[in-house]
């Protein structure tokens, strides 16, 4: 029987506290060479992609930068533009904001990035509620809520026909006739709703992919849809076998509607790992990693962000305040998405406090318990049988990576796990494709 083949790709974390900066192993996060150590990793193990956030603006909190984790973040394109002339079959994936940019400056950049590329760019479709981020283009929050998908919806289709002006037969260059282009309606658009009314000619012809891989991050019903109308992947957060098997199932169903099908959308939740001689010695590890993780400052920062107060007063290693969390659209962290995970803040504290009575925890104790990140731990042979379990069982297709150490925290994984999932069959051990779709099976 034919095992279900495993995507997997590599994600250079950055900015969260995922990212132990502070470890002597850990390297520059903005230097080339860390963002050509992990990609080169990733192709070594024949990874599909590697995949970069972006940071469009540094975070803050009580007024002051927020520098308990990684701060500072190169552009998205130029570090992806860079890494094609240094790898040859990874998937280059980036994320790039609908909400604050233009389809015509974005889809010119991806169609750059996959003719240098030779076929391998991704776009990480997102939207921005965020006006503080917002004030770095000069328009604060800009859209509400209910239309952030609606724009991106259009600003995709638009982005597509740009890409689909071009059809790759317009090129003649024939020298002796003196004709570079055989149609001269290469390039001609005109897009007019209610987001963009733009018309031209658009520059770059038709990249090796035609397209971008799309990908998209949203969980929300409206980025549920909008990944089942218009993504090839999606980012999900759901990396155990009963939610993933319900995200699995929930937008794999939504597939038909659109006239898709299930193999047209690859799911990829988010893992961490540690690996370990043994799974005692994994988790021992896990232990220390955790606790490099959340420091006592960043665990009083996190309960900030529920409390949205100064509590800077506390002692992370006490109990939590006894007062509740202060109401309103103020938030005390500025430019983190997280902060809206807690749709109602009274609520969470409740249950957190209920935690922390039930274990004995302390505020330190009980952030590193509700802000767990850590999905596979164990030897390489359980996490492999982790890994090819989950993605068999419909959990998922695949994972995203994040080592906690950047550079070389993928190292471990490519030498150990991967032979493992090999052996099984149920990972390449060479790229059969040249372009990302081709390893996405989506070609």
């Amino acid at each position: 029987m034919t095992r279900k083949q495993i995507h997997l790709a590599a994600h250079f974390p950055g900015v969260n506290n995922t990212t132990v900066w502070s470890d002597p192993a850990a390297g520059s996060h903005i230097e080339f060479s860390s963002f050509v150590k992990l990609a080169q990793t990733a192709e070594r193990a024949k990874f599909d992609f590697f995949f970069l956030a972006e940071g469009l603006r540094l975070r803050e909190q009580n007024g002051e930068i927020y520098d308990l984790d990684v701060v500072g973040r190169p552009d998205t394109f130029t570090v992806l533009s860079a890494l094609a002339a240094v790898t040859e079959r990874l998937g280059l994936a980036g994320t790039i904001n609908s909400t604050f940019n233009e389809p015509f400056e974005v889809a010119r950049q991806f169609a750059s990035l996959d003719h240098l590329s030779a076929g391998r760019a991704a776009w990480n479709v997102v939207t921005s509620w965020d006006a503080f981020t917002g004030e770095n283009f000069r328009r604060g929050g800009f859209l509400p809520q209910d239309q952030r998908y609606e724009r991106a919806e259009t600003f995709l289709r638009t982005a597509w026909e740009l890409f689909d002006s071009w059809h790759g037969d317009e090129i003649a260059a024939d020298a002796g006739s003196g004709v570079f282009l055989r149609d001269s309606s290469a390039g001609a658009f005109a897009h007019h709703d209610a987001h963009f009314d733009i018309e031209g000619r658009f520059p770059v012809p038709r990249s090796p992919q035609g397209r971008p891989v799309i990908i998209q991050a949203g969980d929300s019903e409206e980025g549920r849809e909008f990944a089942a109308s218009t993504a090839d992947a999606i980012f999900s957060r759901y990396g155990t076998l009963e939610a993933g098997q319900a995200f699995y199932s929930d937008v794999k169903g939504r597939l038909t509607k659109y006239g898709r099908t299930p193999e047209q959308l690859v799911i990829l939740p988010a893992a961490t790992f540690v690996l370990g001689d043994t799974d005692a010695d994994a988790h021992e590890r896990a232990h220390v990693i955790r606790r490099q993780q959340v420091s006592g400052q960043t665990a009083i920062k996190f309960l900030e962000q529920l409390w949205n107060t100064d509590l800077s007063a506390y002692d992370p290693d006490g109990p939590l305040p006894a007062t509740d969390p202060v109401l309103g659209d103020h938030t005390i962290a500025r430019g983190r998405a997280s902060v809206r995970m807690y749709r109602d803040p009274l609520a969470t504290a409740k249950e957190w406090r209920q935690l922390a009575e039930a274990k004995n925890l302390s505020i330190r104790e009980l952030m590193i318990e509700v802000t767990a990140r850590q999905t596979f731990i164990g030897s390489a042979t359980t996490v492999a049988d982790a890994i090819d379990e989950l993605v068999q069982a419909d959990a998922s297709d695949g994972f995203i990576l994040v080592p906690h150490v950047t550079p070389g925290g993928l190292d471990e994984f490519a030498d150990t796990v991967v032979p493992l999932l090999q052996e099984r069959g149920s990972f390449r051990s060479e790229y059969t494709g040249t372009t990302l779709r081709d390893h996405l099976g989506l070609s």
